[in-house]
């Protein structure tokens, strides 16, 4: 119990944690160890000593009335004590003065010091895990390494970050990775939880945009250093992804440094992501070009944006030859369904294959040689 201080110092340094909170998580050890090997229904208080750098217990008791409805409830009676008992004891005492009763744990033996060894050692970890949580809650969305302890019959892998283990779930691991123990990744910090039976729960994810955003920011100087912003990103994972960059700089094409003297850097993230493509555009504030930007290789011939009653978007109607149509779409849908993951709109297709005549007739467009004659003459 004596020089509780130095241990202070001693727990603090070894857990990374500050003096004063492992101070309060000591006082709280004491004051639950006092109610429990004492009276629960007493009202302690933890003093620090200074002299003897240690620790104390008193016990509280408030003067009230002596008609005090408190002094008639079992539960919290203890704590209150009449005025005209107090007076007993010191007879300058007023109404709401406070009366301390020390009390010195080491006279309940060894019930005493296992059961404040107990509570010094939850509170410490208490604190020790809200440290972690905190820690990690400020890196959602981050990148973090680790190296693989174990995969369940979930799939669910299991990695060794720094001090604590964060699981990667099925779902959120690319289509086609297998991972062994002793294997090292990288992923992003998707959730982290604070469960009371389990400790700190960290999950994982390798299929997030955020998750290809960090890469380039590994991978592109330029982006890490704000030259070049990542205003958008939208991923299919493992098959095709499309970010939209904007330079900061009027010496730096977005596009050019991100993906690179013939293309190396956008290469080696897309080797970490298991080959999945990465289209990049270069954003701009009018929705109807960065669109056309966005449904890249297809070429469009015009965008109409439909929007609601409140002004905001909703749709885009996209005009563009149908030999164009496919390119739109893209494989099984890929590339329309990222464009409209990056724009936040319904995308809308329609072909101008048809011309209007004249008479108001409709006729198809010619192709062949006749298109080529009319594009000589």
């Amino acid at each position: 119990m004596e020089k509780i201080l130095d241990i202070v110092d001693a727990i603090a340094h070894e857990k990374g944690l500050q003096p004063e909170k492992v101070i309060e998580a000591l006082k709280t050890a004491f004051i639950q160890t006092a109610k429990r090997v004492i009276d629960r229904n007493f009202a302690f208080e933890a003093n620090i000593d200074q002299a003897t750098k240690s620790i104390e217990i008193v016990q509280t008791i408030t003067v009230v009335a002596d008609d005090d409805e408190r002094l008639q409830d079992e539960e919290v009676a203890p704590a209150y004590i009449s005025i005209t008992d107090a007076r007993e004891y010191d007879d300058q005492v007023e109404l709401d003065d406070q009366l301390q009763i020390p009390h010195d744990l080491e006279e309940y033996g060894r019930t005493g010091a296992s059961q404040l060894h107990r509570e010094i050692e939850y509170h410490i970890q208490r604190l020790v895990e809200d440290e972690l949580f905190n820690k990690y809650k400020s890196k959602i969305g981050t990148l973090v390494t680790g190296r693989v302890t174990s995969v369940d019959s979930h799939n669910a892998t299991y990695i060794e970050v720094d001090e604590v283990r964060a699981v990667l779930p099925m779902k959120s691991r690319i289509k086609g990775e297998i991972f062994r123990k002793g294997d090292h990744l990288k992923a992003v910090v998707r959730r982290v939880n604070m469960d009371k039976e389990n400790g700190i729960q960290i999950e994982l994810s390798r299929t997030s945009p955020k998750f290809l955003e960090e890469l380039l920011a590994l991978e592109v100087p330029e982006i890490a250093d704000g030259a070049v912003i990542i205003e958008r990103s939208a991923r299919i994972p493992g098959e095709r992804a499309k970010i939209a960059l904007l330079s900061t700089h009027p010496q730096v094409d977005a596009v050019g440094a991100t993906v690179g003297v013939k293309g190396v850097r956008i290469n080696a993230v897309s080797q970490e992501l298991i080959g999945e493509n990465i289209d990049c555009v270069e954003y701009t504030s009018i929705p109807e070009l960065f669109i056309s930007r966005v449904m890249s290789p297809a070429i469009i011939s015009h965008v109409e944006i439909v929007r609601n009653e409140d002004g905001d978007a909703e749709k885009a109607i996209i005009t563009l030859p149908a030999d164009q149509k496919s390119k739109a779409i893209g494989k099984s849908g890929i590339n329309i369904r990222l464009a409209s993951m990056l724009t936040g709109l319904n995308i809308e297709l329609v072909e101008n294959d048809t011309v209007t005549t004249e008479d108001g007739e409709i006729e198809e467009a010619k192709d062949g040689v006749d298109a080529l004659e009319a594009l000589f003459n």
